[in-house]
């Protein structure tokens, strides 16, 4: 295959750029594109030849766009729009108006893309935002597939389901798809309607509990139901699912001391945690507030495997504020480490932050991004 020339829209800290390189598509971007002053700094540091625009892609001109003769366009818009916990404004919010103008560019481009690919949170699939997608893609003779996908359908412990479409000029490819898919995603489940996006099911999220906890009703110590429990012990029991310790880096007590909760901390937020241990086969998606918020943001890890978890938190509405720290300090739970995080999201060793990014920012550049295992695999089926 000849080489691709690529146009990476909304490139943050060079998701889609890793994933091309993993896909092991002869690609070359040919122009990287982005507002967020850190997630450039970062994206720079690791790849010092792009070309890299800090502008809004509004403010590019047409006659810009087709200097660049790209084959392909890897974009994530941003999804403030279209998430579940916030406002879906979906077209009338005013971060869209970059999507919008990409929609209205497409037709007017001098030769069109070959490939396109698109991700965006889950919500997106319904959208106004997407229909006006589909409208500009068929419109311009593009056939497309769209996915719900999640890291656990490559083996990866972290729940981070996401929409993806994928585009091609003129070639039909969704009987090729299809037939693909397993390999591709193992976890592969197709939707019954060819009209709603084809959906990857993950496994869903939940703590490292055993059964026998299950039965006996003990594990509603943390604010969960019986069949939060569930789901948890079925995914750990998952073996397609890699464990959480692949992911972690060497035990380093020193390194990892920053990374402990605070006894504030674990004082307000204790039973709304969620806690993994190193040998669980999940984690909950990692969010832009990781770090700095608790709740929703993303799981945390238990350092001392050797305490009972159940032990802690038996009775521990029962004891005072005091106690109830010194007994939750014995489990040693933190955050997983920036790294770790990136080793979970699909990034390369050789992925680094620069200097002078610190770790709340590497948190929440990493929370704005994407899995770069699934994503290559999408662009192994695009192109195939």
């Amino acid at each position: 295959m000849e080489c691709v020339r690529v146009l990476e829209l909304y490139s943050g800290i060079g998701g889609m750029h890793y994933a091309l390189k993993e896909s092991g598509i002869p690609g070359h971007v040919v122009a990287a594109i982005d507002i967020n002053t850190t997630a450039n700094q970062i994206y720079r540091h690791n790849f010092p030849d792009t070309p890299l625009w800090n502008k809004t892609i509004e403010g590019i001109a047409l006659d810009d766009f087709n200097k660049l003769s790209f084959d392909m366009i890897l974009m994530s818009p941003p999804c403030q729009p279209f998430t579940r916990i916030g406002l879906q404004g979906d077209i009338s919010d005013p971060r869209t108006k970059s999507f919008l103008y990409v929609l209205d560019l497409l037709p007017r481009l001098h030769r069109l893309p070959r490939f396109i690919l698109l991700e965006n949170v889950k919500g997106f699939e319904s959208s106004a935002a997407r229909e006006l997608l589909v409208k500009t893609l068929t419109g311009c003779g593009y056939s497309f597939q769209e996915f719900m996908v999640s890291p656990t359908s490559v083996g990866i412990p972290n729940s981070r389901l996401r929409y993806f479409l994928i585009a091609k000029m003129s070639t039909s490819f969704s009987t090729q798809a299809r037939s693909e898919l397993p390999d591709v995603f193992p976890h592969f489940a197709e939707a019954d309607s060819s009209e709603q996006p084809t959906v990857l099911s993950p496994t869903c999220p939940g703590s490292c509990q055993s059964e026998e906890e299950v039965r006996e009703g003990q594990v509603l110590y943390k604010l969960e139901t019986a069949a939060d429990a569930q789901r948890k012990r079925s995914q750990n029991q998952d073996l397609s699912i890699r464990q959480i310790q692949d992911f972690l880096e060497p035990q380093r007590e020193g390194d990892l001391e920053q990374h402990l909760l605070p006894p504030r901390t674990l004082l307000r937020y204790a039973l709304l945690l969620d806690i993994v241990q190193p040998t669980c086969r999940r984690s909950v998606c990692f969010t832009k507030g990781y770090g700095r918020y608790v709740e929703g943001t993303g799981s945390v890890l238990q350092g001392c495997t050797e305490t009972q978890m159940e032990s802690v938190f038996a009775g521990l509405d029962q004891v005072s504020e005091e106690e109830k720290v010194q007994q939750l300090l014995k489990l040693k739970l933190r955050y997983f480490t920036p790294r770790e995080v990136a080793n979970l999201m699909g990034f390369p060793q050789s992925f680094m932050f620069p200097e002078g990014v610190s770790t709340l920012q590497q948190y929440r550049t990493l929370g704005n991004s994407l899995n770069v295992v699934v994503v290559s695999r999408l662009l192994q089926l695009l192109v195939s």
